[in-house]
């Protein structure tokens, strides 16, 4: 009598722990924000990179409601949004050297503010804090043509680098990048 127990319970302890297996090893495109990546390619051919996972609207208030106005937000979901450049560039009047980093913003109706942060590895809203801030950067910001379902970060491409560009809702916010 012992042994079927015994058997029965190793067979359930080992489907437990495969199923946790399989759901850590799930794809993050299956995910209801699934990864995201823009890219900018500097004039001097090195680049930078955003990776960071694209939510959905969904029928929801965002600005204002999901994500309040004057808060950090993780601009995103998931892991935390990276921001990796190959170069010194210069982000908003900012410097900012070669290196990876995390960003937030915080927006507002009016006015964001983008966060670039030397501390890397979070997991969602963990904002490391303002002693690891690099920069804090005024966005300019305006309304979409039309409304926006996926958040979206993007690079406009121009001669002296690049226009970031976060959209979503009806709201765009942008910061201009050169090279150094």
């Amino acid at each position: 009598m012992r042994k079927p127990i015994i058997v029965g319970t190793a067979l359930i302890a080992t489907l437990t722990v495969a199923g946790f297996v399989v759901l850590a090893q799930q794809d993050k495109s299956s995910r209801p924000s699934p990864p995201a990546k823009a890219e900018c390619k500097l004039p001097d051919g090195k680049t930078i990179t955003v990776d960071y996972s694209s939510p959905r609207a969904k029928g929801r208030k965002i600005f204002g409601g999901l994500v309040p106005y004057g808060e950090i937000w993780r601009a995103g979901a998931n892991e935390a949004t990276t921001f990796v450049t190959t170069s010194d560039i210069t982000v908003g009047g900012k410097a900012v050297p070669a290196g990876k980093y995390t960003i937030f913003t915080v927006p507002g109706e009016d006015k964001w503010t983008l966060i670039i942060s030397k501390k890397t590895g979070e997991w969602g809203t963990a904002y490391p804090g303002t002693e690891n801030d690099l920069a804090r950067i005024d966005m300019k910001v305006s309304k979409t043509s039309s409304p926006v379902e996926n958040f979206t970060i993007a690079f406009d491409q121009n001669a002296k680098g690049c226009t970031l560009r976060m959209e979503w809702e009806n709201s765009r916010a942008s910061v201009d990048i050169t090279a150094k």
